[in-house]
């Protein structure tokens, strides 16, 4: 018997598998197409000939374990322990699973803001936890009465994703005051925050749960090199916690993955002593600008897009379609694949709009926009 029967494959892999099949330019799965950073791979061709070859520590590369507290104290004015507070993980994604695994037990309710990350979801249910999904306003801000409406004496974990995959949407002030206010109140409640994007913001800056001095004892925050970085595929990221949670998450982690790939750790440790991630935000808006520049002729009303690297857009004026079956149509005659945002929602709710990944090198954009132009 399934421990997951409604899980299937997820929405990013079949679109990517379509785009494959179709020759199509992929705009769906969230990963850059433009060449790694010269100084990265120059700084990989020289790791490799040292002595990181072995297993590293559970908690991380040390080296890299200090740049990352320096980080989080140039970035949020917080003072992280390194000893006890951070841990590298295989990706995000491992450092969700890894968190909800050690901290949510049987019948603990998980509150998942609506449209959300499919990651968030089945480390739940694998817990044999539930999942309580709540959705956002319509502008992808946190309703806070809705989500006071479901806490209840199980509540155990409330996640929050800013800057947010899949819409862009960042929070605001009013919205973390609204949080620490919520929170105040249900002293049980854990929270997990999603800040995978949290380097990848444009006219509104990130507000990290690092600089707020009310949750950072009761919070775990997650990180992605993969994603400030443009290396996906190495799979890096770090979460951040308080050592009374940490010890059991390393609990979970040292069964999962044991130890993080060394080679990665230690070519990442070197290259944050020659980048700066402050540039990573103007990158980025200057890629988003030209993008939605491209669509402007186009019959797609495009969604404000405040952080991430993804830009949703609404087809209503363009067919009736659910938004699986259009994003299927766009592959197959247009060429262009795209991740419909029903997928997003417990319950599929179809507001005709779809999302797209802008992180990809300018000729691919613009061919791109040439042919959504003609849908």
């Amino acid at each position: 018997m399934s421990k997951l029967p409604n899980v299937t494959t997820s929405i990013f892999a079949t679109m990517s598998k379509m785009a494959k099949e179709y020759n199509a330019i992929n705009l769906a799965q969230g990963f850059p197409n433009f060449a790694v950073d010269e100084k990265l791979a120059n700084i990989v061709a020289e790791v490799v000939k040292k002595d990181v070859h072995q297993y590293l520590p559970i908690a991380g590369y040390q080296p890299l374990i200090s740049k990352i507290a320096k980080l989080i104290l140039d970035s949020y004015q917080r003072k992280v322990l390194p000893e006890t507070e951070i841990l590298v993980t295989t990706g995000a994604t491992q450092a969700l699973f890894t968190t909800i695994s050690a901290l949510i037990k049987t019948d603990d309710e998980v509150i998942i803001l609506d449209p959300s990350f499919d990651n968030y979801e089945a480390p739940t249910l694998l817990c044999n936890a539930k999942a309580i999904r709540v959705e956002l306003n319509d502008d992808y801000s946190p309703n806070w009465e809705r989500i006071e409406k479901v806490i209840t004496s199980k509540t155990r974990m409330l996640i929050i994703n800013s800057p947010h995959n899949p819409t862009g949407k960042v929070w605001k002030e009013n919205d973390f005051l609204a949080l620490e206010n919520l929170l105040e109140k249900y002293p049980r409640i854990l929270l997990l925050s999603d800040e995978v994007y949290e380097f990848i913001t444009f006219e509104e800056k990130h507000i990290s749960i690092h600089s707020r001095k009310k949750l950072v004892d009761r919070s775990i925050i997650v990180s992605s090199f993969g994603k400030s970085f443009h290396i996906t595929g190495w799979r890096i990221g770090y979460l951040v916690a308080p050592d009374y949670l940490m010890k059991e998450i390393k609990k979970v982690h040292q069964y999962l993955v044991f130890s993080v790939n060394s080679l990665a750790q230690a070519a990442i440790s070197d290259y944050t002593d020659v980048v700066s991630v402050e540039e990573l935000g103007k990158f980025y808006q200057e890629k988003r600008d030209y993008f939605r520049k491209l669509l402007q002729n186009s019959r797609f009303e495009l969604m404000p897009c405040e952080g991430t690297y993804f830009q949703l857009v609404s087809y209503a004026s363009i067919s009736d379609e659910n938004d699986v079956g259009f994003c299927k149509r766009l592959v197959v005659e247009y060429g262009v694949a795209a991740i419909p945002i029903s997928t997003f929602y417990a319950d599929g709710k179809d507001l005709k709009l779809i999302r797209f990944c802008f992180a990809k090198d300018n000729k691919t954009l613009e061919e791109a926009a040439k042919r959504l132009c003609t849908v």
